[in-house]
């Protein structure tokens, strides 16, 4: 997997096609350390399986909502796109984590904290050198057609 790539969770695409979430569940992305590294085969991916960085400087436990599942999930001309206007940013501070690693998509609506996908960070990432950006690609976060 390259830097960058975003791969959905084998049961959250299930979940998507059953229609598991709610228009109105928000959608975050937590900053995760390599304590576990992320698959696609986990069987019931949730953001409690990783392990999130420490909610120090400007990083929250949680991480950064990217809205709603109604206003990232959009249908146009039989392509579904998964998208968010929300590049996710956490500023460098003094007090930051040190070995970001992973970007967990998850619904924190969902009691349990469904993990929706992962995007890897290329680290370890010290938030405490530099600021955190992740960028998505600006045709989408992803396609279904």
């Amino acid at each position: 997997m390259a830097t960058g790539d975003v791969v959905f969770f084998e049961e959250s695409k299930a979940l998507m096609l059953t229609g598991g979430w709610a228009a109105s569940d928000d959608m975050k992305v937590a900053i995760c350390d390599n304590t576990t590294a992320p698959t696609a085969a986990q069987a019931t991916p949730a953001l409690g399986d990783f392990t999130q960085v420490g909610a120090a400087g400007t990083y929250v436990t949680g991480g950064t909502s990217i809205g709603t599942w109604t206003s990232i999930v959009v249908e146009a001309a039989g392509t579904v796109t998964f998208d968010s206007a929300t590049n996710p940013t956490w500023a460098q501070d003094a007090s930051n984590d040190v070995d970001a690693y992973w970007g967990i998509i998850y619904n924190d609506t969902d009691a349990g904290d469904a993990a929706l996908a992962y995007v890897e960070l290329g680290g370890p990432v010290d938030m405490s050198a530099g600021s955190l950006t992740i960028t998505w690609n600006a045709s989408g976060i992803a396609t279904l057609t």
